[in-house]
């Protein structure tokens, strides 16, 4: 009798087991559909945003996703068109990092000193307080276009309030007015902005 208590102790004890491993086994499944679905949602909206931005051409820049982190691979034609590439798939809901490995046709390399000391300054706000203020946001933004040396920061301005950024100034071209929305949009806590930026070409200006 003991012996037969102690079977069905043991049966039951291993359907449980079974069952529940089912059941984790399901819910895994279901996790790395969700995870799958909304990498080809971002996936997508990366490559429809840089398709419909008249200053990039899409065609020649891939786009890979996994668990929100995308990984650009391909050839612009230089290194303005390569940040604003990164800026506008940044700007996208759900990423959560962007590796840009798009190579530059051009011999003009981009100043990845420049590029890395203008994250840092951005990354300490971030981390020293959880609500900037009008100041810091337009503090976070001007250092982020002065230390960019595909964008003439000294002749845009920038200012804000309550967390309206309004940009206004000259830049050189198109890409680099688009470069410069983004780059104002991606600062943290940045509710809208108004672009009164004006292209002034070379020729413009002589």
């Amino acid at each position: 009798m003991k012996r037969t208590i102690l079977s069905i102790i043991v049966a039951t004890s291993l359907s449980t087991a079974a069952v529940a491993g089912d059941m984790n086994s399901d819910s895994q499944t279901d996790n790395a559909w969700e995870k799958g679905a909304k990498d080809a949602w971002i996936d997508g909206k990366a490559e429809a945003t840089l398709l419909f931005n008249g200053n990039l051409d899409s065609f020649d820049i891939n786009t890979d996703v996994k668990d929100g982190d995308v990984i650009l691979t391909g050839k612009v034609d230089n290194s303005v068109d390569k940040k604003l590439a990164e800026e506008l798939v940044a700007n996208i809901d759900g990423v959560m990092s962007v590796d840009n490995k798009l190579s530059v046709i051009e011999d003009r390399d981009m100043d990845s000193m420049t590029s890395d000391m203008s994250d840092d300054v951005e990354d300490g706000v971030d981390e020293g307080t959880s609500e900037l203020t009008d100041a810091k946001i337009a503090t976070v933004i001007k250092t982020r276009l002065l230390m960019d040396s595909d964008i003439s920061g000294f002749d845009i301005d920038v200012d804000v309030e309550d967390g309206n950024v309004v940009l206004t100034g000259t830049v050189d071209s198109d890409a680099e007015e688009d470069l410069a929305v983004e780059i104002a949009k991606n600062a943290s806590d940045v509710k809208n902005v108004e672009n009164n930026l004006k292209v002034v070409t070379t020729t413009a200006m002589n």
